[in-house]
């Protein structure tokens, strides 16, 4: 069995809501073992679109990385994911950022994600869970690569930790 982290992000709809049918989903993956606070984050890339909701969730599974990635992509789709263009708004964004120490490239799926140094919007999650976790290739840990960012503005902490179970009213406007 490993731990996998990971990362959950919506801008469009109830954002709130949609995260939590994303957690409650992904129960059919492992155990949950974790689900860090909600983070409001300014979209990276294409920067004219509405703000992201982020968390990360760390589940132990024995499933196999490709198994867990396409589930990942189901569940983003069963909950209204459109891909349109890269950094495009969307309703979920599921990534498996890391899985015990898996190192994996295939067409698929790369691990641990190969942007996962650069994101605050990921890190300040994924330390809040898991500061100690260790990144595969470069021997870090979580929040070494955290406080190894010269910038990590515009991740605010929008919900704690809780708020999976909780009801959810967010408005659309």
């Amino acid at each position: 069995m490993a731990t996998a982290f990971i990362g959950l992000g919506s801008n469009l709809g109830d954002r709130a809501a949609t995260l939590q049918e994303a957690v409650r989903q992904l129960h059919t993956l492992g155990r949950i073992t974790a689900v860090s606070g909600l983070y409001e984050t300014e979209p990276v890339g294409f920067r004219e679109q509405p703000p992201f909701l982020n968390a990360v969730v760390g589940l132990e599974t024995t499933r196999h990385p490709n198994d867990i990635m396409r589930e990942l992509l189901a569940i983003e789709r069963d909950l209204g994911r459109e891909r349109t263009f890269r950094n495009a708004p969307r309703t979920l964004d599921l990534d498996l950022l890391l899985l015990g120490d898996t190192v994996l490239d295939t067409p698929l799926l790369t691990l641990p994600h190969p942007r996962l140094h650069e994101r605050a919007f990921v890190l300040a999650p994924l330390a809040e869970i898991a500061a100690g976790a260790m990144h595969p290739v470069f021997r870090q840990t979580v929040s070494d690569m955290l406080a190894a960012l010269p910038d990590w503005e515009g991740v605010d902490l929008w919900a704690m930790s809780g708020w999976e179970s909780e009801p959810c009213v967010e408005s659309t406007t």
